[in-house]
């Protein structure tokens, strides 16, 4: 994919003029610029997502469900391997076989048969063309990909953030915790309701999208862990009320 760095706008100039951009801010949302401001300060560009082709990055996608991605990427190079990493060569390859290169991905069963029903769609509705699929407005090839067996709203907004740059955000199990922690969320809030306050809270810009939820996860991972979070040390230290309990 792309290096951000090549942008337009660099997002370190975008992280400068956010508060500006976003002020004022609805009262009854979250003023998630400061969240992001204070986090791409303290990491600086996160280069999401890994893959080297936008089909790539869809298969990681689907791969990388309910698993570390150090196992999606050990199938995704089993793949490459195997010169696979097309849609026409996952339509066509037997389904034990795509299975077996794909086992370290866990669930690798199903997770080939949700291979093969993304490539069928492409085929069948744009004719194998990613660039054709990437053009459709995103609403609605977002109820398109919703359809598809096996593709769900995380996996489908990553596909059309990181794939395809479509302006989405993608909300995940780290999102949900920062922002409940951080008295943002109830907790009971659905995967929609999480996205458009995302989405409303910030800039239209998938580049921003794609590194605020790049920078979630990196915080959800070393800082703010489901077990033994590390508040002393975290960038959003100072919008947090108070330590959340049994924190370090």
């Amino acid at each position: 994919m792309p290096d951000p760095r090549s942008a337009s706008v660099p997002l370190r100039q975008r992280a400068r003029r956010l508060n500006a951009i976003a002020t004022p801010v609805p009262e009854n949302l979250p003023i998630l610029p400061q969240y992001f401001n204070a986090l791409f300060r303290a990491h600086g560009e996160q280069h999401w997502w890994p893959g080297r082709t936008p089909f790539e990055i869809i298969v990681g996608a689907i791969l990388v469900q309910n698993t570390a991605w150090l196992n999606a990427s050990r199938a995704i190079a089993n793949l490459r391997k195997a010169k696979l990493l097309t849609p026409s060569a996952i339509e066509s390859v037997p389904h034990p076989k795509l299975a077996r290169l794909i086992r370290s991905s866990g669930y690798f069963r199903q997770k080939a048969r949700k291979l093969k029903a993304f490539v069928t769609f492409l085929r069948k509705e744009y004719r194998g063309s990613l660039a054709a699929m990437f053009r459709t407005p995103t609403a609605t090839l977002r109820q398109q990909l919703l359809a598809v067996h096996g593709i769900g709203p995380e996996t489908a907004d990553s596909i059309l953030l990181y794939a395809g740059k479509h302006p989405v955000f993608v909300v995940d199990a780290y999102t949900r915790r920062i922002l409940q922690r951080h008295g943002l969320a109830a907790g009971n809030e659905s995967y929609e309701e999480i996205r458009r306050l995302v989405e409303k809270s910030l800039p239209n810009d998938p580049q921003l999208f794609n590194e605020f939820h790049a920078l979630i996860v990196h915080t959800g991972k070393l800082y703010c862990r489901s077990r033994a979070p590390v508040c002393s040390q975290c960038a959003l230290r100072p919008l947090l009320s108070q330590p959340v309990e049994g924190s370090r």
